[in-house]
């Protein structure tokens, strides 16, 4: 206990808190002294014990101090602990609680528990020795002395130093962070021009590969994104930026339709185009916005509205009599279907399923049959049958 000082709890400058835990006692080797509920911090430079009724009193060891430390089990009324075996105390050390000590090691002891990551993180600072390369200003606190109760020189300059330091740790965050983004764009370019690479020798190679490898490379290519998103920052925020959105959604919507039977939910789309996009996320509104414009310039896709509000993308080509027959011709098949059991079968969402069914039903082609069991689908045969 002798190695202890006193001090003001406060952090120096280039010390940083890694954890603390409250409901820690002190011993001096094996025996208790007063020292017995107060909270414990670890610093990338010292260990502090403040009491927890007292906060006056707080009492610090430097991390250069410690030789080695480890792990004693709880036991049966007995909370678990931490040994720390410590140098000798120099020769100039300042004053603190005790004078001298027969002991070489102090035992920290846990009594809310917390002991296993507090280990962890100790262990790692003494693996790391960061007081070796951060060493602290000199303190702001004045006025040590043996006794455990002191004025702590907070005031104005200790809030002042927390705040200055708590803005260059932010400022310092921010510029690592953008310094990742700006390698990630990087990469992000050289994979879209890579995308382009393998699009151009699938067309050029299109005889000698399979059907299934094709569409494998199309997903590939879709998850690199687009080289050019449309973007406010190139074409305003008014009516010329929808319309450029459309044509750029028509161009990357135009495959994945084609592979889909000709329909999407526009949640789909969404998902599908924010990825394709990267960084440059669309907004919903923007998307619905841009999706209206489709049939107005003429372009091979359309938005439609379903009489229940859900909204789909489907191709200009795409047949709602065609849709409506083969729906009709499944449930026939079956005998009976419900909207989950047909999206199965034809390998859609569950929404475009019962949609289509809906729909079928409208035109007179399907009846239904809702009960506690669920919405099952039959064949008309009042329309079947004469």
């Amino acid at each position: 206990m002798d190695r202890f000082v006193w001090t003001s709890g406060l952090l120096e400058i280039n010390e940083t808190l890694v954890i603390q835990q409250r409901g820690v006692r002190i011993y001096d080797g094996e025996e208790k002294i007063k020292f017995d509920a107060g909270t414990l911090l670890l610093s990338t430079h010292r260990l502090i014990w403040r009491d927890q009724k007292n906060h006056e009193c707080c009492m610090a060891i430097p991390l250069s101090q410690i030789v080695f430390i480890e792990e004693q089990a709880a036991g049966i009324g007995k909370s678990a602990k931490i040994v720390v075996h410590l140098h000798p105390a120099p020769p100039n050390k300042e004053p603190g609680p005790f004078q001298s000590s027969k002991n070489s090691y102090i035992k920290l002891s846990f009594k809310e528990h917390g002991q296993i990551e507090f280990y962890r993180r100790l262990s790692e600072e003494m693996t790391q020795r960061r007081w070796e390369n951060m060493p602290v200003s000199q303190s702001l606190q004045t006025n040590r002395g043996p006794q455990p109760g002191r004025v702590r020189a907070v005031g104005i300059v200790g809030i002042e130093r927390k705040l200055e330091e708590k803005r260059k740790e932010t400022d310092k965050n921010i510029s690592e962070a953008f310094e990742d983004l700006s390698k990630l764009m990087i990469k992000a370019k050289e994979m879209v021009e890579l995308s382009k690479s393998i699009a151009n020798k699938i067309k050029e190679k299109q005889g000698d590969i399979t059907e299934d490898e094709t569409i494998r490379f199309k997903s590939y290519l879709l998850s690199m994104g687009i080289a050019n998103p449309v973007t406010r920052e190139t074409y305003g925020s008014g009516t010329q930026y929808h319309m450029q959105l459309a044509k750029q959604l028509a161009g990357i919507l135009q495959a994945p339709l084609e592979e889909r039977g000709g329909i999407m939910s526009l949640t789909e789309v969404y998902c599908l185009v924010n990825r394709a996009r990267g960084m440059e996320l669309l907004s919903p509104e923007d998307l619905v916005n841009a999706c209206k414009m489709l049939e107005v310039l003429k372009l091979p896709l359309r938005l439609r509205v379903f009489d229940s509000g859900v909204m789909v993308i489907e191709l200009q080509s795409h047949k709602e009599e065609e849709m409506v027959a083969s729906a009709l011709e499944t449930v026939s098949e079956k005998g009976s279907l419900t909207s989950e059991e047909f999206a199965k079968l034809v390998g859609m969402s569950v929404l475009l399923a019962k949609e289509r069914l809906l729909l079928a039903e409208k035109m007179g082609h399907l009846c239904r049959d809702d009960s506690v069991e669920g919405l099952r689908f039959y064949p008309n045969l009042f329309m079947t049958q004469s």
